[in-house]
């Protein structure tokens, strides 16, 4: 059985940012992707996640308010491992 799907929510889309905010509700995943552009990560609750990466899975703890940033290129699929819900805002910058 496959794991829900984590729901985004596209805020802005101009010429400078895509800004869109990611709910995980437990269990949830985004689905492998790969990145675009560089992008900051603002979680907005804190959170335990699973990054699949292509270099090996690792556990990231979120904390809300501490940001974090990656590069053009970064692909993974993002998991919530944790027992309860979190989020975080995606900054892409064009």
């Amino acid at each position: 059985m496959g794991r829900p799907q984590a729901s985004s929510h596209l805020q802005i889309d101009n010429h400078q940012v895509i800004v869109t905010r990611w709910d995980f509700p437990p269990g949830a995943e985004t689905g492998w992707h790969r990145h675009e552009h560089d992008y900051v990560i603002v979680p907005t609750i804190d959170g335990k996640m699973l990054l699949e990466t292509p270099e090996g899975n690792r556990e990231v703890m979120l904390e809300a308010g501490v940001c974090y940033n990656r590069v053009e290129g970064t692909e993974h699929n993002v998991i919530n491992i944790g027992e309860t819900a979190f989020s975080f805002v995606e900054v892409e910058l064009k």
